[in-house]
């Protein structure tokens, strides 16, 4: 079995004009946050803004791990509290019946380690995952060329998106059928409207894993969430997915797997470029916690305020274990600070962490 690859400080490599783009991206993206936030006379976050579901949940870190497994918050077996937020990928609130990525953030509380970021206060650990594994602009380059184009469709027509996803569709069926794989941008406009509880979630870009490097994923474990895996959602209603999951976590629970691909090959599977695939073949993703999930109102109005207005998600709150790697992960450090603290500010309401479950409202 090939070994894997030790985490070095090297393994990440500025690109050229980095600053420059950086300063570019965000400054786009802001102007779509204030645009968005004009519109509905509230500000919400600049990706993902539409939540489905908070949750609260338990993580339940396996026992008898690899060493290579058993890396930062893994290292040893022990449960620990965990929020998770149900999304879709648009930067403005749009209807269910449009096609679109799906997001699944997770907030483990109370976790050891040096912070990455300690101003942002909190034990906290936040992992934020897509329902599929590349990411469409895997370098900061290339974010910077599409980015016109994902936020124009962003904030186009309810009919615009509906055509451009559906043209998507037929273009991946079309790739799919000549035995290639499709692109991650043809894969991510062209996604269909599969189940949210029976997906697959993935990191996309890469992490520190303690002393190695990995992506993470969470995939359905219990059997209903895995009888979903590849069922279409009936999405007809603009917020028919929130009103899904609620009557679903009323009247029962679920569990997921959570899974870490470890690097074994630095130029196959790069930190650098999150549009690349990390192959099964070359390193599968294997199993190191369970995510508990009781039946609970999982979108009440004092939850949906809270998990809108007060609650926030950033890849970089975390521990240095599990540092996030390559371009994309670090246009991210900056670019969530910007969008939480606009969103914080045109709400005036105060950012907090949770130190516990009981700070999350039923």
């Amino acid at each position: 079995m090939t070994p894997e690859v030790k985490f070095t400080p090297d393994m990440e490599q500025t690109v050229d004009h980095e600053e420059d783009l950086t300063r570019e991206i965000l400054a786009t993206m802001a102007a779509s946050q204030q645009e968005a936030a004009g519109k509905h006379r509230h500000a919400h976050r600049d990706a993902h803004a539409k939540s489905h579901a908070i949750l609260k949940a338990t993580l339940i870190v396996h026992d008898g791990l690899a060493p290579e497994l058993a890396q930062g918050i893994f290292a040893e077996p022990r449960s620990y509290d965990a929020v998770v937020r149900l999304s879709s990928a648009p930067g403005d609130i749009h209807t269910d019946r449009t096609p679109a990525p799906r997001g699944y953030a997770i907030k483990v509380i109370g976790v050891e380690g040096e912070r990455l970021l300690p101003h942002l206060g909190g034990h906290n650990q936040d992992f934020l995952m897509v329902n599929f594994p590349t990411l469409a602009f895997g370098t900061i380059a290339k974010y910077k060329e599409l980015l016109g184009l994902l936020e124009k469709n962003s904030h186009s027509p309810e009919v615009l998106q509906r055509l451009t996803t559906g043209a998507m569709r037929v273009v991946r069926g079309a790739v799919e059928a000549t035995g290639r794989t499709p692109s991650a941008i043809v894969e991510g406009l062209g996604r269909d409207s599969n189940h949210v509880l029976g997906e697959t979630y993935f990191t996309q870009g890469a992490l520190r894993y303690g002393e190695y490097v990995a992506k993470l994923s969470v995939a359905p474990k219990s059997a209903n969430v895995r009888a979903l895996t590849g069922s279409t959602m009936k999405v007809d209603d603009f917020s028919a997915i929130r009103d899904l999951l609620g009557g679903f976590f009323g009247t029962e629970g679920a569990e997921y797997e959570m899974r870490a691909q470890l690097c074994t090959d630095a130029e196959a599977m790069p930190v650098e470029d999150a549009a690349v695939l990390w192959k099964e073949d070359a390193s599968p993703h294997r199993p190191v916690a369970t995510l508990r999930i009781e039946a609970q109102d999982a979108y009440s109005p004092a939850r949906r305020t809270y998990g809108d207005d007060v609650l926030t998600f950033n890849p970089w709150n975390g521990v240095e274990a599990h540092q996030p790697l390559g371009s994309i992960m670090r246009i991210r450090k900056r670019a969530y600070e910007r969008s939480t603290a606009y969103r914080h500010d045109y709400n005036a309401r105060e950012q907090a962490e949770p130190d516990s479950l009981d700070d999350i409202p039923n």
